[in-house]
């Protein structure tokens, strides 16, 4: 797969304002469209948001209180910029890696 077979990136964080998100410290879903119209999704977290949501459940009791912590499609960045999340894809694609760290979506409802 090249990169250049990607038609479209769609960034949940590129909705928000300013005010509702921290690119430092949060997660958003990814949608990757492809020329031949197969879209894959991946959930894009911060290390940062790993270490806060860890804390949250500490004192919600969630996740045996903070003990474990998993999410389907889980890609770790430093930041969720689009400049970023572009990047990793491209990366993902040229390593052939991109079919195992993002799922396609037809897999979602079958």
């Amino acid at each position: 797969m090249s990169a250049a077979l990607v038609k479209d990136i769609w960034i949940e964080a590129d909705q928000w304002t300013a005010s509702e998100s921290d690119f430092f410290d949060d997660n958003s879903d990814v949608i990757v469209t492809l020329a031949n119209g197969e879209k894959w999704i991946a959930t894009f977290f911060t290390y940062k948001n790993i270490l806060s949501i860890a804390e949250k459940n500490k004192t919600t009791s969630e996740c045996l209180a903070g003990a474990y912590f998993w999410a389907t499609d889980m890609i770790l960045v430093e930041e969720l910029s689009r400049g970023k999340i572009e990047s990793v894809v491209a990366d993902l694609i040229n390593q052939n890696e991109f079919e195992h760290a993002f799922r396609g979506m037809r897999n979602l409802y079958e």
